[in-house]
């Protein structure tokens, strides 16, 4: 029977997904086998498996670490949101339809038996078991039919490290307050705090951890510097999204402009740029921050009626025409749908019955939204007509598709069955996820656009790099001989 621990935090963004990845590959570095778990999760960037199921991106990361195939019992409940109160519900890696937040609230109880499966298949397979929680457990006014903070915990018997982000600010409220407002079972799981993201000169935090200590009786298990690392970041809240101009030390290097719609998806599509030197990417949702990029990217969308229509109320839709002109844009799913010339949705799978938009005409496509999602990985090997990116024709390729889309051209009757679509010139776009990730294609990409360096990345070689720089920090800033004194053999 595997062993468990959870980790669960004080607010969203306080380093949970981090905290968990970097455990799951110390203990693979130790010699176990060890997988991470999170019974629900609500995230736009999503994976699909080998066997063609979705499953969100954090676990997949967290899988990488851990050095084993993502499997969607690592993450049976996926939400996606479709809008502010709303949010498709996908279990077991299937979709089973939308629900409002109220609606999925009194629904989600009846998904226990699915959590307890999944994470029964792990606990076969595994030697130890992270478990990741999700927001806070004090959130008082959802603690009922919890099934992803304590409530998870109590099921399989957890204890529990409690994350606070001190990036933030006011970290001993954060951990005590959270404390207090627990039930005296739940703070009995509690086997220790972690304090997440500090800066500075750690002995300065040294009276402050002894009176918490004394407070709660809760010892304080690792103080986590602030890292700068390149791996998979959940949707909302990464840091990502903050660079809106290349930094300074990267002027002379590749501006990459991805456009940030409010529900883009899967935007660690762009993520292979990161191992080069010579790439700055920044993301962008106004026309002042645009500037004169070197390539738009156009990313994936939840809604791309509603995003299309964002984009051309904003004025960024004219403005990527006339750049189009001259320099290359590449849409990829909901992006690529918006490069053509009409999107429809007679269901109103995403935006309305009868819902239907004219597309920005860049691309001979049209798009018909429909019920039916494709989910499928795709390796093979990219042909398409030529243009600026013309040095990546007969590239291999390693990547997946998720869309609600059936997109026809005029060349082809089956446009989404062709890897990448182009006018030949610099418009190009593809449903294909993680299209740049595979053997040198990004080093093509900027090649293109005149900006490649001189060094050959394999991404998957820096993501390694990045994995072991996270283990090797927690290990050094965390008492890992008490971390595995927590360890509880799992209890279903």
């Amino acid at each position: 029977m595997a062993k468990v621990i959870m980790v669960q935090g004080t607010m969203s963004g306080a380093g949970k997904s981090l905290l968990v990845a970097g455990l799951c590959r110390i203990f693979k570095q130790d010699g176990y086998v060890a997988v991470p778990f999170k019974s629900q999760n609500m995230a736009l960037n999503s994976f699909i498996t080998k066997e063609g199921l979705e499953m969100g991106r954090a676990q997949v990361m967290q899988a990488e670490c851990a050095g084993v195939d993502p499997l969607v019992c690592m993450n049976p409940i996926l939400l996606k949101p479709t809008s502010d109160v709303g949010s498709q519900v996908i279990v077991n890696g299937e979709v089973i339809g939308n629900m409002s937040a109220r609606e999925y609230f009194a629904y989600k109880k009846k998904l226990v038996p699915d959590i307890l499966k999944a994470f029964k298949k792990l606990s076969d397979m595994a030697d130890i078991i992270v478990i990741e929680g999700a927001g806070s457990p004090a959130e008082i006014n959802l603690k009922e039919n919890d099934i992803v903070n304590m409530g998870m915990a109590k099921m399989v018997d957890a204890p529990v490290l409690l994350v606070g982000d001190i990036d933030r600010g006011g970290v001993f409220a954060q951990l005590y307050g959270t404390t207090m407002l627990l039930e005296d079972e739940e703070k009995e799981r509690i086997c220790g705090f972690v304090i997440n993201k500090f800066r500075g000169d750690v002995t300065l935090l040294d009276s402050g951890i002894d009176m918490i200590t004394e407070k709660t009786g809760i010892k304080t298990a690792g103080v986590i510097p602030y890292m700068n690392i390149k791996v998979d970041d959940e949707d909302s809240l990464t840091e990502k999204f903050d660079a809106k101009e290349n930094s300074g030390d990267l002027r002379n290097a590749a501006d990459i402009a991805v456009i940030r719609y409010p529900r883009i998806s899967n935007f660690t599509d762009f993520n292979c740029f990161d191992a080069h030197k010579n790439a700055s990417v920044r993301y962008v949702d106004s026309v002042y921050d645009l500037g004169d990029p070197d390539i738009i990217f156009l990313p994936g969308s939840k809604n791309t009626i509603a995003d299309l229509k964002w984009l051309r109320e904003s004025g960024l839709e004219a403005c990527i025409k006339r750049f189009a002109m001259k320099k290359p844009v590449f849409g990829i799913c909901g992006g690529f749908q918006m490069l053509g010339r009409q999107i429809v949705d007679p269901s109103g799978v995403e935006s309305g019955i009868g819902a239907a938009i004219r597309g920005m005409e860049l691309l001979d496509i049209d798009t018909e939204i429909r019920e039916d999602k494709v989910r499928k990985q795709v390796e093979d090997k990219i042909s398409f007509p030529k243009g600026v990116f013309e040095n990546i024709k007969d590239k291999e390729i390693l990547g997946y598709e998720i869309h609600m889309g059936k997109t026809k051209g005029d060349s082809v009757s089956e446009a989404d069955r062709e890897l990448v679509v182009s006018d030949g010139k610099n418009v190009y776009g593809s449903y294909v996820h993680g299209l740049f990730d595979k053997g040198d294609i990004s080093r093509c990409i900027l090649e293109a656009i005149g900006k490649a360096g001189d060094e050959k990345i394999s991404y998957s070689d820096f993501k390694d790099s990045q994995y072991d720089i996270l283990a090797d920090t927690i290990r050094l800033n965390m008492d890992m001989e008490y971390v595995y004194s927590c360890l509880r053999e799992v209890n279903l």
